[in-house]
């Protein structure tokens, strides 16, 4: 479970309640009262595409939205605030085309995915809430996340570009992505479609040259896309996940004036690893 709430109650304490993320049950409680619901619920994307692991990840999205939206429905003093967690794959491989929050939507399975978990949010008749949307880019943290992945395979010499290179990472620095949850909590205009990503996504090959350059790993030849694919499969995800990529930018909390701290890849990972 994935569902934060944030009381406007002086010293109030942090709560975890466990839930299955798709029965209505007595943690429904909880969010009696509660300044923010923020979802963050979906089976991870790192895996074989199989047919269970596609129908798991579309309805662990789905089912968790649909069941707080019946939770919150009964509530007499429902939360203000639902920040609910989509993803950039909504805009498929975009190539170097650069995706801000009206472009349109993409293809494939992780685009399809996004968008009826999307749709199933934008269903949701909840008058008294302020809904807003985040579209998460590849979070930079020390532990979890991208950097997980990648930072052993470049210290062992294996931190090469995927395929060609070219295909764009959307990043962020997990201190900005707390940040913005921050900004849209505290700015009372705050609702829509967010793409939630660092100003300045960097194609891969880039992105593994900086990644070497901080962690003061080897030289890394380009890994072949086919390669790529078979690494992939023998480490239990998807080859695609590293050879496409789309080039977001966050042009709505630009434009809104939030101030990123970390606004280029370089500064970010330095902060992580130095």
């Amino acid at each position: 479970m994935a569902v934060l709430t944030r009381t406007p109650r002086p010293n109030a304490l942090a709560e975890e309640v466990v839930w299955d993320g798709e029965s209505l049950a007595s943690w429904s409680d909880r969010l009696d009262g509660a300044h923010a619901v923020i979802n963050l619920t979906g089976r991870s994307i790192s895996c074989r595409y199989t047919e269970e692991s596609r129908r798991e990840i579309v309805e662990s999205r789905v089912n968790s939205v649909r069941v707080l939206g019946e939770a919150i429905a009964q509530l007499r003093e429902p939360p203000r605030i639902w920040i609910q967690a989509s993803g950039m794959g909504i805009y498929g491989n975009a190539g170097e085309r650069i995706c801000d929050e009206i472009s349109p939507a993409g293809e494939g399975f992780l685009a399809d995915t996004c968008k009826v978990w999307e749709q199933a949010f934008a269903d949701l008749v909840l008058p008294s809430m302020r809904k807003v949307i985040l579209r998460f880019g590849s979070v930079l943290s020390r532990d979890g996340g991208i950097l997980s992945s990648l930072r052993p395979l470049a210290r062992c010499g294996l931190g090469g570009a995927a395929g060609n290179g070219r295909q764009y990472i959307s990043w962020m620095h997990k201190s900005d992505l707390n940040r913005i949850v921050e900004f849209i909590l505290d700015h009372d205009a705050a609702s829509g479609v967010y793409n939630a990503t660092a100003p300045e996504p960097a194609p891969n090959k880039e992105f593994m040259r900086e990644l070497r350059r901080v962690l003061q790993a080897p030289t890394s030849p380009p890994m072949p896309a086919f390669l790529v694919r078979v690494g992939a499969f023998f480490l239990g995800t998807e080859g695609e996940l590293a050879l496409t990529g789309r080039r977001g930018i966050p042009k709505r909390f630009t434009e809104e004036g939030f101030q990123f701290q970390f606004p280029e890849l370089g500064e970010a990972l330095e902060d992580l690893y130095w």
